[in-house]
């Protein structure tokens, strides 16, 4: 991978970077499907069940928190709110990322602290501020007080055991990955239709080469270069520090990755995140700090490469950022196992 020069990158939320122009293509057509691991390979049963867990408030302590909460895939699978809120009305100090396409990143989180998304699966669950079970033995023995799920563990997973936590995470994976938004009018374009983008979003489609955004915003997912699984592709945001919007929306607040690695060269550093679908993600930035695009991109620009945007520059990237949002496949609430007779949660 050809190294980037460190003083113009960066990072953003929901999406959206600017960086130095790239010498390969930055633009890539969605693929209709996202890599799937070989030691999890997707069967419609499997993708149901996670379906169902993934729906299913009972995988939080009280009972009140699925991960469609914070991750909304009946809309821009975010919560759309700058920081999200866990059980007991708790908060963090990041903004959910959206679960659209995440499928093809190579790291998961802002920190890009867990490298798959059968890995990131396990976090939120357990995470005392989010969905709070107190540990891993909680969760399986919540589950395998529920007959349907005991049934349907051992008809996808198959053995005496199946019923293990990690089963549960690779049960959402497999559902994740099917949460893809192809067909944008982008995709369509750069397929061969050029009636598919606007006279402004072609300009805008020339205005973030020529700015630079797509050194960091290039590749299928607009979130870096195919890299290895587990591998993340990581900028420092922000870089330019002397203006009003680093102080304003407190951008360096936030140590970024170096608050997993304990490395003083990941202060400040984050994963990439898509811009696939970013028109639908706001607030922007790690911090949700900022309420629409056409702000997210005027400080992108000056906190990531020290440039002042005009009006209609502006106004024809926004065009160009709209023209990524994908066709979102339907989606219907699951039927959930019940406990017959019984109440699971009492509080």
């Amino acid at each position: 991978m050809k190294k980037i020069t460190r003083n113009i990158v960066f990072i953003v939320s929901g999406a959206l970077a600017f960086g130095v122009v790239p010498s390969a293509a930055a633009f890539e057509a969605l693929p209709k499907q996202p890599p799937i691991p070989k030691d999890n390979p997707m069967t419609p049963a499997k993708v149901e069940l996670g379906k169902q867990l993934f729906f299913d408030p009972r995988l939080s302590s009280n009972g009140t928190l699925s991960c469609n909460s914070c991750h909304d895939v009946t809309g821009s699978g975010t919560d759309n709110r700058a920081v999200s809120v866990g059980v007991g009305a708790k908060t963090g100090g990041r903004s959910a990322p959206t679960v659209w396409n995440a499928a093809f990143l190579t790291a998961q989180f802002w920190d890009g602290r867990a490298a798959t998304l059968e890995d990131q699966a396990k976090g939120p669950i357990l995470n005392p501020i989010e969905m709070a079970m107190p540990d891993e033995q909680a969760v399986i023995d919540r589950l395998s007080s529920i007959p349907g799920y005991k049934e349907q563990f051992a008809k996808v997973f198959g053995g005496t055991n199946a019923l293990i936590y990690d089963n549960v995470a690779k049960a959402i994976a497999a559902y994740e990955r099917t949460l893809i938004t192809p067909n944008s009018a982008f995709d369509r374009y750069i397929k061969g239709d050029k009636k598919a983008l606007s006279a402004a979003a072609l300009r805008g489609m020339k205005e973030v080469q020529a700015i630079g955004c797509t050194g960091c915003h290039n590749g299928v997912n607009f979130a870096g270069p195919a890299l290895p699984m587990g591998q993340g592709f990581y900028q420092k945001f922000p870089t330019f520090t002397d203006n009003d919007y680093v102080k304003k929306f407190k951008l360096d607040e936030d140590v970024g990755r170096a608050m997993v690695t304990k490395n003083d060269a990941d202060q400040h550093m984050f994963r990439v995140p898509t811009w696939r679908n970013v028109a639908l993600t706001a607030p922007y930035f790690h911090n949700g700090s900022v309420k629409t695009l056409h702000e997210a991109v005027r400080v992108m620009a000056k906190t990531q490469l020290d440039k002042d945007l005009a009006g209609q520059q502006v106004d024809d990237i926004v065009e160009f950022l709209n023209s990524l949002t994908g066709e979102f496949p339907k989606q219907t609430l699951p039927r959930l196992p019940g406990t017959p007779n019984t109440a699971l949660i009492n509080e």
